[in-house]
């Protein structure tokens, strides 16, 4: 499937609010997750023709792909360039309140961490840990089961498990079913 520009637009109007939210959860300033958004697009555009998927799930997943190289990227250099842009005296145009209530709304954040903090809270240390490796630290199995000195399907089995227990946590369940995460 190739990508024109109507296959963009229609690929933002499915997907930029999901992706906002994605984006926010993750950078915790909506400015910032507004920015990557469109970051993200800007890539997409620019790398259509390199798009090799068959459908529309396919295209989400990298979109998915761009956000998060965006994201990285912009860890990377967040400082520097935030440093840059004061010495040139450039600001940013600042969300309105509402932009803000709602990209915080999309985004759930101030809930969704509260409840993420007490499920995690109510979670064996060692299956903190396993989390806290594999999705805040985004270290693959074989980087886990290395430094746990256990086997990889060992690995992926106390993610799993820490995942599955992590969504049964009742706080937790809850803010997803409100936020519809």
């Amino acid at each position: 499937m190739r990508l024109d520009s109507a296959d963009l637009t229609r690929l933002y109007d499915r997907n930029a609010a999901v992706l906002l939210a994605f984006l926010a959860r993750r950078t915790f300033e909506p400015e910032v997750a507004v920015d990557l958004l469109a970051e993200t697009f800007a890539a997409a555009f620019a790398d259509r023709r390199q798009f090799r998927g068959a459908d529309d799930e396919a295209a989400r997943a990298w979109l998915y792909g761009i956000a998060r190289r965006r994201l990285t990227d912009f860890y990377r250099r967040g400082y520097a360039e935030q440093r840059a842009l004061a010495r040139l005296g450039v600001d940013r145009r600042p969300l309105t309140d509402e932009e803000y209530d709602r990209i915080e709304e999309l985004a759930a954040n101030r809930q969704l961490r509260e409840a993420v903090g007490e499920a995690l809270a109510g979670l064996p240390a060692q299956d903190r840990e396993v989390l806290q490796l594999r999705v805040i630290e985004e270290r693959s199995y074989h980087e886990i089961a290395t430094g746990l000195g256990i086997t990889e399907q060992t690995a992926r089995a106390r993610v799993s498990r820490a995942l599955r227990s992590l969504r049964q946590t009742p706080a937790l369940a809850h803010v997803m079913e409100e936020t519809h995460v």
